[in-house]
């Protein structure tokens, strides 16, 4: 795609000719790759300092708890199931945070006016920090494999003890399924407050407050019981935990999904694409 430049001639009109023009040809910019946005965008979670220590955090509570459950746990608990759910636990808090922070720093830190100036459709800078954070959390979720690994094989010689690997390639798929759903329902927070105190706020207030409310309800209330697994959007993530996963209980996710993170993320991205930046 080019544009025509018309520019007036340098030594003045000639003769019979008042408005001779030269026609010079000029290439428009081109459309900057979504490959290189998502670079970007992985590099902005690791360049602040807070950023880099969210992301070490990742590592560092996995060796804590490798460590932890190695030291306190009885010689039969040192088995590969315990240490992956050992280190899931910190994971379930840490990569919904890295979901929330790699959109809302964009206004908290007021990057957002250089990103958006750059890059002025919103759109695609949204996709690619959805992008980034998902590649983050499949990362992160193999990196508590392999430091689970290291944990049931030092225990083994610890303990002198085989070691017991009683967790399956596909509980461990269902596993990383989980924690992706996690930090993005993390980054869907992000999107529809943009603030990172309110999105971390409303994220443990729906995964410490909520639950048992709603466990309440259904413990007292019949047709929430039987209503809860399609509208609970957490509970009908538990079965993703537990190793099996039955046609029904996927049609619950799918729907208790689309009420809790598909509706929510697609009222976010409008307002994002709307609003003003400062």
């Amino acid at each position: 795609m080019s544009t025509t430049v018309l520019e007036p001639t340098v030594g003045g009109p000639t003769s019979g000719d008042s408005t001779a023009t030269v026609v010079r040809p000029r290439a428009a910019a081109a459309r900057i790759p979504l490959t290189r946005i998502v670079g970007v965008e992985l590099r902005k979670m690791f360049d602040t300092r807070a950023g880099f220590w969210l992301m070490a955090s990742i590592v560092i509570t996995s060796l804590l708890a490798t460590a932890a459950l190695i030291v306190f746990a009885p010689d039969d608990a040192l088995t590969f199931d315990n240490f992956a759910a050992a280190i899931g636990a910190p994971m379930t808090v840490i990569l919904p945070m890295i979901g929330i922070l790699a959109v809302t720093s964009e206004w908290s830190q007021r990057s957002g006016l250089t990103t958006f100036t750059l890059i002025p459709h919103r759109g695609r800078v949204l996709g690619a920090k959805f992008l980034a954070a998902l590649v983050v959390g499949i990362v992160a979720m193999f990196i508590a494999l392999v430091v689970g690994t290291l944990g049931t094989l030092l225990g083994s010689v610890v303990t002198g003890l085989d070691p017991v690997w009683n967790a399956t390639v596909s509980e461990f798929a269902l596993i990383v399924v989980g924690s992706v759903l996690g930090m993005l329902f993390g980054f869907m927070l992000g999107v529809l407050i943009r603030n990172s105190a309110g999105a971390i706020v409303a994220y443990f207030v729906y995964t410490l407050v909520l639950p048992p409310l709603l466990g309440l309800l259904a413990s007292t209330q019949q047709w929430f019981a039987d209503l809860q697994p399609w509208v609970d959007y957490g509970f009908a993530q538990a079965p993703l935990f537990n190793g099996t996963v039955t046609s029904e209980q996927w049609q619950q996710l799918a729907v208790s999904g689309t009420l809790w993170f598909l509706i929510p993320l697609a009222v976010g991205l409008v307002i994002v694409r709307r609003s003003e930046v400062k």
